[in-house]
């Protein structure tokens, strides 16, 4: 039976990789989907298939840049008008930038944390006022393991990834008592385009290595821990930062 029947999410970065497997999942538990990515249109509209045919009884799209100022806010406010209400966020949009630190541009720093950091904090802002009218939602940051643990070369990455779990901690704190759940799922190493590329097959070998259970996760494991936090089983789950990285950070 879906547990999602009635209920509208927003995924951002839902063209692809983890946002597109959240948005699968999230389909298949019968919620209606908006996807939200800066991508091509035959990439949205394809996901949108892919949800309406896993069981979403809507999926819409729309091309959203968010490391654009007051992006996140217009992405709610057409979200909201297109679908009626929004019940669900997950703020998984993200970029990263490996290079060694005392490298990186001005640049290079402003558009990180724009769309890792700024746009899932205004974005929630936004919904704020649908989910209160609404009298409760759930806010889902997809962070990181590079958000706890230092890695060599993701300097930026890692900062904003830990801000945005410290920001999950402070919603939590503010919003539980309003019916508003916030929690974050920080993945460790993914397979994933993202994380794929720019690693040379030597590279790859010893970090699947260094993983206790002996490899890498899958983006529909991410989604299965975004689609548990927005169940009613983590009802009693606020301000948490799941670890999801097969025991790396254990040891």
């Amino acid at each position: 039976m879906a547990s999602l029947n009635g209920k509208v999410a927003l995924v951002t970065g839902a063209s692809r990789g983890i946002g597109q497997a959240i948005a699968l999942r999230l389909a298949a538990e019968g919620a209606a989907i908006y996807l939200a990515a800066d991508s091509t249109e035959a990439e949205l509209e394809d996901t949108a298939g892919a949800c309406r045919s896993a069981g979403a009884p809507q999926a819409q799209w729309g091309l959203h840049d968010l490391s654009q100022p007051d992006a996140a806010e217009a992405m709610i406010a057409t979200a909201h008008r297109r679908m009626g209400r929004i019940d669900i966020l997950v703020n998984n949009a993200g970029i990263r930038a490996r290079k060694a630190f005392g490298t990186f541009t001005h640049d290079e720093f402003d558009r990180l944390v724009a769309i890792n950091l700024r746009a899932p904090f205004f974005a929630s802002q936004a919904v704020l006022p649908i989910m209160r009218a609404q009298g409760g939602g759930h806010i889902v940051h997809i962070a990181s393991q590079l958000g706890i643990v230092a890695s060599k070369f993701g300097a930026i990455y890692s900062l904003t990834k830990a801000g945005l779990i410290q920001l999950t901690r402070s919603m939590a704190l503010e919003l539980s008592a309003e019916g508003i759940s916030v929690n974050a799922v920080c993945p460790g190493p993914i397979s994933t385009e993202g994380f794929i590329t720019g690693r040379n097959p030597g590279e790859l070998e010893q970090r699947a290595r260094d993983v206790p259970i002996g490899r890498f996760g899958t983006v529909e494991e991410v989604a299965g821990a975004v689609a548990f936090l927005v169940s009613k089983d983590a009802a009693y789950v606020r301000g948490h930062a799941l670890v999801m990285d097969g025991g790396y950070i254990v040891h």
